[in-house]
């Protein structure tokens, strides 16, 4: 059974994430700075979260948008789920093919500031959103 029931509940999660984490604008200006667009696409539920780093404030869509990324990034939204609580490790999910990539990842550093900062505010979205965390 997947953690998010719906497309919508998995966005509404990820709308409350990245609004909390846009407060704090210092913590992800590497990535705010980087002038990258980032595409997470999110199976199970389907979902797609369109990142843009090309100037402050982060920017941040959901669902299928158009346009070129600089990389994207496709995966299950449980494992985005554990990454983002600490239980998954991402290089072992990367190298394991549980993560798929399009683009030049040695230009995605800058997005490691960001991934951080969504490790820290995950677990009390998660709370929040009376997901459970298993």
């Amino acid at each position: 059974m997947s953690i998010f029931q719906s497309e919508e509940q998995l966005y509404s999660t990820m709308q409350m994430l990245f609004t909390r984490i846009s407060e704090k604008p210092a913590n992800i200006e590497g990535f705010t700075k980087s002038n990258l667009v980032i595409r997470i696409r999110l199976t199970d539920p389907q979902a797609e979260i369109l990142l843009d780093g090309r100037q402050p404030p982060l920017e941040v869509f959901y669902g299928p948008r158009p346009g070129e990324a600089n990389i994207e990034v496709q995966l299950k939204a449980d494992l985005l789920h554990r990454i983002w609580l600490g239980q998954e490790s991402t290089s072992s999910a990367l190298f394991g093919g549980e993560i798929k990539t399009k683009g030049n990842l040695l230009k995605a550093q800058q997005l490691f500031d960001l991934f951080m900062e969504c490790e820290k505010e995950y677990p009390a979205v998660v709370a929040e959103e009376g997901l459970g965390i298993r």
